[in-house]
């Protein structure tokens, strides 16, 4: 538009909420083979236990992910991909989108905010993103730690049929299954990850290290780049 500068070009809140959210999904879709392959790998030593194999099926990040395509298919590198794209649109959305709102909060709508207030807003949408999205989680770690039984049948028909068959045979509890300690793990990777981003940002703004660059000079807030 004529006449608007690009400082104040602020996107709103529920920009930031939908941009984090679309940003992650995009990057989800990309990486999803390799967080199925972190999951069996994490996973392998119980089903060793429980199944009394002698050796390891599963062996490499790429190892796991040819053993997968060879013996299940290339579509099982995606199981439980719905709920991770789920996830991902409610936990980043939460996480990354809402940074700035929680920053403006806690410095009662002033520009002024210290290393103390950041800290506090890191973790607040962390541990707000985990509680409201550990449901998703845990269908999709479900789904990805899955494998065909005996019968070629599935436990798992789909996601929603996931989130009905857990709620019912382990209660409501069940779907927040490992939030405490998810919620202490990601407090403190939101605090560590967009508490340094935006400390940086604001570093080369007040040099001007990246004089003229749309991408610093809007604040389009942490997350977004």
């Amino acid at each position: 538009m004529v006449g608007t500068k690009p400082k104040d070009m602020v996107p709103s809140a529920a920009v930031k909420f939908f941009g984090a959210g679309t940003a992650a999904c995009i990057a989800d879709l990309v990486t999803f083979p390799l967080d199925t392959a972190k999951v069996r790998l994490q996973i392998q030593g119980e089903a060793v236990k429980t199944e009394g194999a002698s050796t390891m099926k599963y062996r490499g990040v790429f190892g796991t992910i040819t053993t997968m395509v060879r013996t299940e298919g290339p579509r099982s590198l995606y199981n439980g991909l719905v709920a991770g794209l789920q996830r991902q649109m409610s936990f980043a959305s939460v996480r990354i989108g809402l940074y700035d709102s929680m920053k403006q909060f806690y410095t009662r709508g002033t520009e002024s905010a210290g290393i103390i207030t950041r800290l506090m807003a890191g973790c607040t949408t962390g541990a707000m993103a985990v509680a409201f999205a550990q449901p998703t989680d845990v269908v999709k770690v479900r789904f990805q730690a899955q494998v065909r039984l005996a019968d070629g049948g599935r436990r798992y028909n789909g996601t929603l049929d996931a989130y009905r068959t857990i709620a019912r045979d382990e209660g409501l509890r069940g779907l927040w299954k490992g939030c405490m300690p998810n919620i202490t793990r990601n407090a403190i990777v939101n605090c560590a990850e967009l508490v340094t981003y935006d400390m940086i940002k604001e570093l080369i703004l007040k040099y001007d290290l990246m004089t003229g660059s749309c991408l610093l000079s809007c604040d389009w807030g942490p997350g977004t780049l």
